[in-house]
């Protein structure tokens, strides 16, 4: 999967707007110091490798500017992204072209190019990067080498010797290692970043979240149980009453009604109070796979679902984590269920469970049922939001809590019209003997 394809439009819009800032000064910088020239050695006004680079900055000026206008204009920033650094790369091999090919010391604007790509694209696309800046190179020197084309300025410049076979080699082979080093190196810690950036920004949700719920939470269980002791004496009465009175067909159905809405009240409050104070489990070490394979088994012969969802898994083995099993297969039902019920018709759930090399265990579950906007998620954890016709919306108010219990992290990815994924965060358990 390409990785920029999890980098928001704006943070590339925000990226690219620098890039062209980086130009603007680059240009300019580059036109100081070809007037310094100019003046400090007197050349002719006309001379060739000048008159390219004035044209290759006034070039650069140009494209800034319809950079500038384009970029809230252009739908697809990603492409625009791969366009703009391809251009850079023939713009850096013209340079190089005109201050001495072989002997120029601009050739490592390559790897400035390079740097910058890796920040805006996947790592793939900046090794492809990395090609096209060797290629390019390597084109030039040995059309030079050959005498297709010739250095401006060659006439000028005292050199021993032209270049040998041998020194044509080592210079494209040193250049090329140099443009594939810095690409695998500057990727890497691209991609460190944004996943660092993506765990902080993951971890200051779930501390908003837990300290909103557990101010909620205090008031919720006070509040349930005042509740439930009223509730309860009503319910006694009115089936008391309805055991005493003559039989009426009407007032019966009225007792039904009155019985029927309080026991639905009561399960809410339950479930509250379930919320608010998640009873203590009996933690034990498990292996994931087993669990996730019971409960996806389970769920693919309920009747409610069976035969309409389809549910796959991905799972490894070996991969073992502390909690209260029955936790666990609650919360899974839970987000399956919820998955499930985001789908009309016929649909696909797939889990997936993998970790890391810094013993983080993931369990993602993703539908493709009809996703959630970005103002949703924001309130999707709040007690009583829910999306849903039917439903209390407490279901992934209760997970996200019984989850806070084992300092386990749930996270949420949602595209309208494309499916949700959530995602479980424990800390992995070393395997018992």
């Amino acid at each position: 999967m390409d990785q920029t394809s999890s980098i928001p439009e704006s943070e590339i819009q925000q990226k690219l707007k620098w890039l062209m800032l980086f130009r603007i000064l680059f240009s300019t910088l580059l036109l100081g110091s070809t007037i310094m020239l100019q003046l400090g050695d007197s050349p002719p006004p006309l001379r060739p490798p000048l008159i390219i680079l004035y044209g290759l900055i006034a070039f650069i000026f140009l494209l800034s500017v319809l950079y500038a206008v384009g970029i809230y204009r252009f739908k697809r920033l990603h492409l625009t992204a791969y366009v703009q650094i391809v251009i850079d790369t023939v713009i850096v091999t013209i340079i190089l072209y005109v201050t001495g090919n072989y002997s120029s010391i601009f050739s490592f604007l390559y790897l400035v190019v390079i740097i910058y790509a890796s920040i805006l694209i996947s790592t793939r696309g900046t090794l492809a990067i990395a090609a096209i800046c060797s290629i390019q190179f390597g084109i030039m020197i040995d059309l030079e080498y050959y005498g297709v084309i010739l250095p401006f300025g060659s006439e000028d410049l005292i050199l021993a010797s032209a270049p040998s076979w041998n020194q044509v080699i080592y210079k494209i082979l040193i250049t090329m290692t140099a443009c594939f080093a810095v690409a695998f190196l500057s990727s890497f810690l691209s991609d460190q970043v944004r996943r660092t950036r993506r765990e902080l920004k993951i971890m200051e949700e779930h501390v908003q979240r837990v300290g909103k719920m557990a101010a909620i939470g205090e008031m919720a269980a006070g509040l349930a149980h005042e509740i439930k002791n009223p509730l309860a004496s009503l319910t006694g009465s009115v089936q008391l009453l309805r055991e005493d009175i003559r039989y009426d067909p009407d007032h019966d159905r009225l007792m039904r009604i009155v019985l029927r809405e309080a026991d639905r009240l009561s399960s809410l409050v339950t479930n509250f109070l379930l919320y608010a104070r998640p009873p203590a489990g009996k933690v034990e070490a498990m292996e994931l796979e087993k669990v996730i394979v019971e409960t996806a088994e389970l769920f693919e012969k309920d009747p409610n679902y069976g035969g309409r969802i389809t549910a796959t898994r991905s799972v490894q083995s070996g991969i073992w984590i502390s909690m209260d099993p029955l936790h666990l297969r609650q919360i899974l039902w839970n987000l399956l269920t919820n998955a499930a019920e985001a789908i009309e018709g016929e649909g696909k759930v797939h889990i997936d469970l993998q970790n890391n090399s810094n013993k983080q265990v993931y369990v993602k579950i993703s539908d493709n049922g009809c996703g959630m906007s970005e103002e949703d998620i924001k309130y999707i954890f709040n007690p009583f939001f829910t999306t849903k016709a039917t439903g209390t919306g407490l279901g992934l108010s209760i997970v996200h809590r019984i989850l806070e219990a084992y300092d386990a992290l749930l996270d949420v990815k949602s595209e309208l019209n494309k499916g949700t994924t959530f995602i479980l965060q424990f800390k992995q358990l070393e395997q018992p003997t």
